[in-house]
């Protein structure tokens, strides 16, 4: 049993909902619980963008670059919340980056 796996899998339920603050605790109990989970971080990240929270989903959204500097999906939701921010080049930056993944490339740090 992954207590980790168990609070994913219950956040995704309150996702499925719509219920996003719910989810977003979840998220964060399983981050406190593994620090170094990125599908934790991310989809803690894409709950708080969801939920209209774009300054607070971005610490978790560099988290999970940071976790996995070559993740499509994390440089992409990187860029969306910088857009929602109004970092337009913040944004044009994380988009480039996933870009490079889509084409095959590595994102360097």
């Amino acid at each position: 049993m992954d207590p980790v796996q168990d609070l994913l899998d219950e956040a995704s339920g309150h996702v499925a909902l719509g219920d996003l603050a719910a989810a977003a605790q979840l998220y964060r109990q399983a981050t406190a619980l593994d620090p170094t989970h990125f599908d934790a971080w991310h989809s803690l990240g894409m709950a708080l963008l969801r939920d209209g929270q774009s300054a607070a989903a971005l610490g978790p959204a560099l988290m999970a670059t940071d976790l996995r500097p070559n993740d499509l999906l994390a440089w992409t939701a990187l860029s969306q919340i910088h857009v929602k921010m109004g970092h337009i080049a913040e944004a044009e930056a994380a988009k480039a980056n996933a870009r490079i993944l889509s084409l095959g490339g590595k994102v360097l740090r």
